[in-house]
């Protein structure tokens, strides 16, 4: 189950440590170094997912490559998750106002990004599952 994920952040050092924990999880890493960079590889490859650092270099931050991305009519399906030093809850506030869908702070925890990935990937249950899954949830 490879997935192409897009990955827009400006520091390298956090650009490896992703590399390494989506090829771990058997995904191809697109990366993208500004908002402007970033633009252009998801209209080129349109990704399965899109990792965005918030804070980014250039004329195009980080939350609006997300609107812009979720106003595009071949983009906006994609999920956006934020992965970003700003850990206030108005910054996850703005971040989800602009459509990112989930929201992660840096330092990365890596079991976190492994388990955020693996809900955006997990295959649709069948009904009779979900009314299971809900039914347990009440008991």
């Amino acid at each position: 189950m490879c997935k192409r994920i897009l990955y827009v952040e400006d520091n390298p050092r956090n650009m490896l440590l992703v590399q390494r924990i989506l090829e771990a999880e058997g995904h191809e890493l697109l990366p993208a170094v500004d908002g402007e960079s970033g633009w252009e590889t998801a209209v080129t490859h349109h990704p399965d997912l899109i990792l965005m650092d918030l804070r980014l270099p250039g004329e195009i931050s980080g939350f609006e490559l997300t609107r812009r991305l979720k106003q595009h009519p071949d983009l906006r399906h994609i999920p956006i998750i934020a992965l970003t030093a700003y850990g206030s809850g108005e910054a996850e506030d703005k971040a989800r106002a602009a459509g990112c869908d989930a929201f992660l702070t840096k330092p990365a925890d890596i079991r976190q990004i492994r388990a955020t990935l693996r809900q955006f990937f997990a295959p649709e249950p069948a009904q009779n599952e979900v009314t299971a899954v809900h039914h347990y949830a009440f008991i």
